[in-house]
C-alpha cells in the first residue's frame, strides 16, 4: 500500500511539475511580445451579439468567442484578470496599420487578401451548414435527421454555395426552388413557398434572429459535409510576434479537445441548433 502511494504521489507531482512547465513555456513565448507587460488586450466588437459574446460582456467569457479568447489567453499563460478586453468595429480592425489589441475575434474569416495587410492565427472556428425553418409551420417540428430534413422544401439564391450543398449532400426529396437572392429566399418562407432554408451557421443565426420573423434553427450539419467552409482566425497586426504563441495555445485547445468543447456549448446548446444526424 505504501508504495502504491508513493508512486501516486510521484505521478501527481510529475503531472503538477508537467504543467507549470507548459504554462512557463507559454509565458516565457509571449514576454516582451504583447502591447502592455503581462496582460493580454483582446478586442470584440461594439456591440458583440449572441451567440459570440453574450449580453454584450466578454469579460463575463460566456459565448463562444469570449469563452475561447479565455481559453486561449489561458494556454499563454495570462489567468482572466491579466485580460483586458477594448472594443472596435469590425472595418477598423482589418485595416492596414498599428492596432490597440493583441488580437481580435470578430467572426473573422480568413481570406488571402486580408492576409496581404494584416495577421491570422490558426483558424478557431470552421463554420458548418443550418437549417431554418419558421416557427408555427409543419416544418418547425421536424427531427434533427438526414432522413427527415430530406422531406422538406427548400430554396436557394442561384449562385450560392446553398444551392451546391443542397443539391449534391442533403439531396432533398422535392426540387430545390431558386431566387436572385437571399433576400428572396428569406420573403419565400416567409410567404410560405418553402419550407426551409440553409445557411453557413453564422449567416442562419442572423437570418432567424433579425431577418425573418419566427425563425428557428432546426440543426446543423456536421463540418465534413461543408463543402466550401469559412474559417475563423483571431486577427492580429501583420508580422506580429506574438502569433507563433496565439498558435501554439490554439493548436493545444484542438488537439484536447476544449474547442470542440466550447463549440458544443455555445453554437449547438445554446443557440438550439443540434448536430443533424447523417445517418438517420
Amino acid at each position: 500500500m505504501e508504495t502504491k502511494k508513493l508512486t501516486l504521489l510521484l505521478l501527481t507531482t510529475i503531472g503538477m511539475a508537467l504543467g507549470v512547465s507548459n504554462a512557463q513555456a507559454a509565458n516565457e513565448c509571449s514576454m516582451g511580445k504583447t502591447l502592455t507587460a503581462d496582460r493580454l488586450t483582446v478586442a470584440t466588437g461594439n456591440p458583440a451579439y449572441p451567440p459570440w459574446v453574450m449580453n454584450d460582456a466578454p469579460e463575463s467569457g460566456e459565448g463562444f468567442e469570449a469563452a475561447v479568447a479565455y481559453a486561449v489567453a489561458e494556454r499563454m499563460g495570462f489567468d482572466k484578470s491579466s485580460v483586458e478586453w477594448v472594443r472596435t468595429s469590425f472595418d477598423e480592425a482589418i485595416q492596414p496599420g498599428a492596432k490597440d489589441f493583441d488580437f481580435n475575434l470578430q467572426q473573422y474569416s480568413i481570406k488571402p487578401e486580408r492576409l496581404e495587410v494584416i495577421d491570422f492565427s490558426e483558424p478557431y472556428y470552421t463554420t458548418t451548414i443550418a437549417v431554418v425553418v419558421r416557427e408555427g409551420s409543419a416544418a418547425a417540428d421536424v427531427e434533427a435527421t438526414a432522413s427527415s430534413l430530406k422531406k422538406l422544401k427548400y430554396g436557394a439564391a442561384a449562385g450560392t454555395s446553398s444551392q451546391p450543398f443542397l443539391e449534391k449532400v442533403l439531396q432533398p426529396e422535392q426540387a430545390t426552388l431558386l431566387y436572385d437572392d437571399n433576400a428572396d429566399v428569406v420573403a419565400a418562407i416567409s410567404a410560405n413557398q418553402i419550407d426551409a432554408i440553409v445557411f453557413d451557421l453564422p449567416s442562419a443565426l442572423f437570418v432567424s434572429a433579425v431577418q425573418l420573423e419566427g425563425g428557428k434553427l432546426v440543426g446543423q450539419f456536421p463540418v465534413e459535409n461543408n463543402e466550401a467552409p469559412d474559417n475563423f482566425g483571431l486577427l492580429m497586426a501583420k508580422d506580429n510576434p506574438l502569433k507563433e504563441c496565439v498558435d501554439e495555445a490554439i493548436k493545444s485547445l484542438h488537439a484536447d479537445g476544449t474547442l470542440k468543447d466550447i463549440e458544443a456549448q455555445w453554437l449547438a446548446d445554446a443557440t438550439g441548433a443540434p448536430v443533424i444526424d447523417m445517418d438517420k
